[in-house]
């Protein structure tokens, strides 16, 4: 992996279509219009068909030539992600790039009644992607990215606790559902491969510490001044911008050679930098603690993976 590697790395992706999760704003803003510079026809997958729509006004103007459209989808709902994945409009999909979340926010609960962070930021997308499967393997090269966070070591997957009833810490919760989508690639990948034949590629990647809005969203919900003046400061100083957050994701969904259960981010301390193979905690790599949170992910969306598979 070269550490120059940037966004003009990116090959040409005329004629390929591509799904940006949180497209936006911050990482995801990003992401989608850089796939569009390269010719990708892109879907802003957003929760707010406003936003969603002077983001693409943005792009559109940055990018003149850019194919981009709004989708909206809202994964805090499964109903809202089981209509984006029915409306479909394209019969090939050659990247599906989950970078939607949320971070630390006050407790909550999704549509459906689950911890907010375990349901955006992990079952959301789990069912978002067993949804879209069939359009992804009748798609050559087809990849899957999942944008994790260095974030995820602070904790692992609680399966007696998914949604934080006992207790709720928000940067616990977090960790966990970053650890979640760690686990969900290595077990998606694993039953890939174990499929035989899928020509498709799972993979991770991570911002490192970027400014985006994730940060102050939080403390800006809740009122509390202080810790988002101090979250907006932190930012100033110590995050590198979104263009540059975003590499490690762009290097995952595009670079030639990257490898399923790959995880990326910055090359410096997992901080900042060009895009490098990234260190992740070893519980990630649970094979037992992934189907586990793969068999609990299945029942709890409705969204079951094995019929796509075994009949690929």
């Amino acid at each position: 992996m070269s550490s120059g590697w940037s966004s003009s790395g990116i090959p040409d992706l005329a004629g390929r279509v591509a799904v940006v999760t949180g497209a936006n704003s911050g990482l995801g803003y990003v992401t989608a219009r850089e796939l569009a510079r390269k010719g990708a026809r892109v879907v802003l997958a957003c929760r707010s068909e406003r936003r969603g729509n002077e983001a693409g006004d943005r792009m559109a103007a940055e990018v003149p030539d850019a194919h981009i459209e709004f989708g909206r989808l809202d994964l805090g709902d499964l109903a809202s992600v089981r209509d984006f994945a029915a409306s479909f409009p394209y019969d090939r999909l050659d990247l599906l790039v989950n970078n939607a979340g949320v971070m630390a926010p006050p407790y909550g609960t999704t549509m459906d009644g689950f911890e907010t962070q375990f349901g955006v930021n992990h079952l959301g997308h789990f069912a978002l992607t067993g949804l879209l499967l069939p359009v992804l393997l009748r798609t050559p090269g087809a990849r899957v990215v999942t944008v994790s966070s260095m974030m995820h070591v602070l904790a692992n997957v609680d399966l007696g606790d998914l949604n934080s009833e006992r207790r709720y810490r928000r940067w616990v919760a977090y960790g966990r559902s970053k650890s979640a989508n760690l686990l969900f690639v290595h077990e998606l990948a694993r039953r890939a491969d174990a499929a035989q034949g899928l020509d498709l590629v799972v993979a991770a990647a991570h911002p490192g510490y970027a400014a985006t809005n994730l940060q102050t969203a939080g403390p800006r919900a809740e009122g509390r001044r202080a810790a988002e003046r101090a979250m907006t400061a932190a930012n100033l100083v110590f995050a590198q911008s979104a263009d540059a957050g975003a590499l490690p994701t762009l290097y995952a969904a595009t670079a030639p050679g990257v490898r399923s259960d790959s995880f990326t981010g910055p090359a410096v301390a997992m901080w900042r930098g060009a895009p490098a193979p990234s260190w992740r905690a070893p519980w990630t790599r649970d094979d037992t603690m992934a189907q586990r949170l793969w068999e609990a992910s299945e029942r709890l969306s409705g969204v079951s993976y094995d019929t796509v598979l075994k009949g690929a």
